[in-house]
């Protein structure tokens, strides 16, 4: 079931959801520290971690799903966010270079069709980030965060959803260790808590942050009978025309 937006805008407003947001988008960065020239697309509630991108990206977008509802990003400049059904984004095939799912997956009811069409749109060299509520961590226990809603995966879950469907795992990693408790000192030491976290205790994160990139070619994917079999070419490569054995 997927958190209303307002609930989503209003706990990145506290000081706790601020908290959250500079850890998490402290990982993100490390993991992608470059995107220049490249386009950034969020998938759920990704706006507050898109900002840091647009300095350097050639674009970024938001698109929220309509279970959700969407809201204005950025609010004093004109929007770049629409709000969408997850089961047909609406972008061209190959046309994205990075993908970035925050409160999304967990919440879909429909997360195969959903990955799939994340996968249509990612270009051939993409990479996909998907950052999901931890199972072993405190922030899925507790309600009043939206990490506290829709299902949890471990790192192991989260890597077989993506093998399932066409992506492969590059590496998980963790992020969120500080309690989700409204303290102003314990908030504040909320770097201490990652860099201790990080060593000591990485079961109990927050958030798992899988990066993967899209399987070109997978086996076993037979199209059904009364389906017409249509090909995606890899970019760059001009297809060679099929030889008719008949002709001289």
């Amino acid at each position: 079931m997927w958190t209303d937006v307002v609930d989503l805008r209003d706990f990145y407003a506290s000081v706790l959801g601020q908290v959250a947001r500079r850890m998490i988008r402290r990982r993100m960065r490390i993991l992608w520290p470059d995107v220049t020239g490249q386009s950034v697309l969020g998938i759920g509630y990704a706006t507050p971690y898109l900002n840091s991108f647009r300095s350097n990206a050639e674009r970024v977008l938001a698109v929220m799903p309509a279970g959700q509802g969407v809201l204005r990003w950025p609010p004093d400049e004109p929007g770049l966010t629409a709000l969408v059904d997850e089961c047909e984004l609406p972008f061209p095939d190959l046309s994205i270079d990075r993908v970035l799912l925050v409160h999304a997956l967990e919440c879909s009811e429909q997360a195969r069709p959903l990955m799939r069409e994340v996968w249509r749109i990612l270009s051939a060299s993409g990479r996909l980030l998907v950052v999901v509520p931890n199972r072993s961590g405190v922030w899925a226990r507790f309600e009043h965060t939206p990490f506290g809603h829709g299902l949890p995966h471990t790192p192991g879950q989260l890597s077989r959803l993506l093998r399932d469907n066409l992506f492969t795992p590059i590496e998980s990693h963790r992020a969120l260790f500080v309690p989700p408790i409204h303290s102003r000192m314990l908030l504040g030491s909320a770097p201490a808590w990652e860099k201790i976290g990080e060593r000591a205790f990485k079961t109990f994160s927050g958030v798992v942050m899988t990066e993967a990139v899209k399987q070109i070619y997978a086996a076993g994917t037979t199209p059904s009978s009364n389906q017409r079999r249509r090909y995606l070419p890899v970019p760059g490569q001009t297809p060679t025309p099929r030889r008719d054995n008949n002709t001289g």
